[in-house]
C-alpha cells in the first residue's frame, strides 16, 4: 500500500502555492503533494494578465470598513515582509505611490469623512490638495475644470505584484527545504476526490493520490468539488470577469484609484501602470457575467452549471441580486453598452476621464487575453451575495472560494488554513504560529 501524504493541495494559483509555503515553512508536515492541472504554476486568475496587479492594504480602496481594512492592512503587511525579504531583484513586484480621487463636493466631503475614521489605521496615510496631486500625477489636471472640487489620499506604501511570478516564487523557496517530501504535480486535471473514514482519494486521469487531508484552492472549481462531496449545497456562483483596456504612452506615475460604490463587489475604475513596464498604463476593469468557471476556456460552461446549482432558489437570489437598483445600472453599463464596438470603447473613454480628462477613445486599445473570472459566492438561503472570501471546512477537507482581495491575502488565508489543517492531522503536528507572526505581521498597525 503507498502511504498517503499528510496533505494534498489541489490548485497552484496564489492561494495553494501560499499554503504550500506556509506549511513547508511553519509546520512539521514533511509530506506534501500539490496538483496543477496545467503545465506551469499560476495560470489562472494569479496570471499576470488577469488581476489588477495590486497590493490591497485598504487605505485607498473605499469599499472597505475599518474593520475590514484593518483585516487586510495585516494580511498585505505579510506578502510586503515576503517579497521585501526573498525578492532583491524586484523580479515579483514593483514599488509605486497610490492615491485615491475625490471629484465633485459628495465625493470630497466623503473622503474628507473617510480620511479622519482611517487616519489612526494608517498614520503615513495623507491628504493632498489639488497642487500636490497635480506634483504627483500632472496628467491628472490636463484640461480639467479648475473649478471642479477635487481631492485624494495618497496611501502609504504602494505596491503593483505579479502574483504569477510570487506563486512561483513561493514553490521555489518551499522545494528548497531538502528535509521534506515535497512533490508538485503539474499537467494533471484531478477528476474527482473520494473519501473513506481514515484518507482521501485524489484521482488525476493519469495516477492517482491518497491523502490524510486534502486543500481545494481552484478558485471557482473549489464550489465543484465540495458540491461533490455533499458541501455548499446553498451556495451558488455569480461569475463576474473583468476586462482592461491599455494605452500605448504613460499615463500614470502611480496607482490612481476613484471612489468606490459600497454597494457593488467590483472596482471602481482605477489606472495603473503595468508591473513590469511602467511606460504601458492600464485603465479599467469593466465587469461582465459570464457562464463558465475560467475565463477563455469554454470547456468550463459545463463545470459553471454543475457548480451554480441553478435551482429555483438560485434563480430567485440571482433576480434579487441583479436587479437591485445599483447593481442592475452597473450591470447594465458593463455587460451591454461596454460591449458594443466603437460605442463601448467611447462610454469607457468618459469613465476614464475621472482620472484622465484628456484620455481620448484612440489612446486606449482593449487588452485582448488580460482578464480574470472571480466567483462571487451566492447563498440561496439568504439570497445574498457573500462578500470577501468564502471557504468551506469539511471533514478533514478545506476548500476555498476566494475573489478579490484573495491575492493580497494569501498569506493570512494559508495561516487560518494551516491551523485547521495540523488540527485536522491530530495532536503531533504542530504550526508555529510565534514564528510565522515574527517573520510576517508583527507590529503591522504601525506600518
Amino acid at each position: 500500500m503507498i502511504k498517503p501524504y499528510d496533505l494534498v493541495i489541489i490548485g497552484g494559483g496564489i492561494s495553494g502555492t501560499a499554503l504550500l509555503y506556509t506549511l513547508v515553512n511553519y509546520s512539521n508536515i514533511k509530506n506534501i503533494a500539490l496538483i496543477e492541472k496545467y503545465p506551469k504554476l499560476a495560470q489562472v486568475n494569479s496570471k499576470l494578465n488577469n488581476n489588477s496587479q495590486t497590493l490591497h492594504f485598504g487605505d485607498i480602496e473605499t469599499n472597505y470598513t475599518l474593520e475590514k481594512a484593518k483585516s487586510v492592512k495585516r494580511a498585505a503587511t505579510m506578502v510586503r515582509n515576503y517579497i521585501l525579504k526573498h525578492d532583491k531583484e524586484k523580479e515579483t513586484y514593483s514599488k509605486t505611490h497610490k492615491i485615491v480621487l475625490a471629484i465633485g463636493n459628495k465625493e470630497v466631503n466623503e473622503l474628507e469623512k473617510r480620511y479622519r475614521e482611517f487616519k489612526t489605521l494608517f498614520p503615513k496615510m495623507k491628504k493632498l490638495n489639488k497642487k500636490e496631486i497635480a506634483k504627483l500625477e500632472p496628467e491628472v489636471f490636463k484640461r480639467r475644470d479648475e473649478k471642479e472640487n477635487i481631492m485624494a489620499i495618497l496611501g502609504e506604501e504602494g505596491y503593483a505584484i505579479d502574483f504569477g511570478a510570487l506563486s512561483r516564487s513561493f514553490v521555489k523557496n518551499s522545494l528548497e527545504l531538502k528535509k521534506k517530501k515535497i512533490d508538485i504535480f503539474l499537467n494533471e486535471k484531478v477528476i474527482r476526490i473520494e473519501k473513506n473514514k481514515i484518507k482521501y482519494k485524489v484521482l488525476m486521469e493519469n495516477k492517482e493520490l491518497n491523502a490524510k487531508a486534502v486543500a481545494v484552492t481552484a478558485g471557482a472549481h473549489s464550489l465543484l468539488f465540495a458540491k461533490s462531496l455533499g458541501y455548499g449545497k446553498d451556495y451558488s456562483l455569480l461569475m463576474i470577469s473583468g476586462n482592461f483596456y491599455i494605452t500605448s504612452r504613460k499615463m500614470v506615475n502611480g496607482k490612481i484609484y476613484t471612489m468606490q460604490n459600497k454597494k457593488l463587489p467590483f472596482a471602481a475604475v482605477h489606472a495603473d501602470p503595468e508591473v513590469h513596464d511602467k511606460n504601458i498604463t492600464r485603465f479599467g476593469p469593466t465587469a461582465k457575467m459570464l457562464f463558465m468557471l475560467e475565463r477563455h476556456n469554454y470547456k468550463t460552461i459545463k463545470e459553471y452549471f454543475k457548480s451554480a446549482n441553478l435551482n429555483l432558489k438560485a434563480f430567485k437570489s440571482f433576480l434579487k441580486i441583479v436587479f437591485d437598483k445599483t447593481r442592475f445600472g452597473y450591470m447594465f453599463k458593463n455587460n451591454l453598452l461596454f460591449e458594443i464596438p466603437i460605442l463601448g470603447k467611447i462610454l469607457f473613454t468618459k469613465e476614464a476621464r475621472k482620472i484622465i480628462p484628456d484620455i481620448k477613445a484612440r489612446d486606449l486599445t482593449k487588452a485582448r487575453g488580460y482578464g480574470g473570472v472571480r466567483p462571487q459566492i451566492v447563498n440561496t438561503k439568504t439570497g445574498e451575495l457573500m462578500l470577501g472570501e468564502a471557504k468551506i471546512i469539511g471533514d478533514r477537507i478545506i476548500f476555498n472560494m476566494t475573489p478579490s482581495p484573495g491575492a493580497s491575502t494569501c498569506l493570512k488565508n494559508a495561516e487560518e488554513d494551516a491551523k485547521n489543517i495540523v488540527g485536522f492531522l491530530g495532536k503531533n503536528y504542530k504550526f508555529n504560529s510565534n514564528k510565522f507572526e515574527k517573520d510576517f505581521s508583527s507590529n503591522f498597525l504601525n506600518g
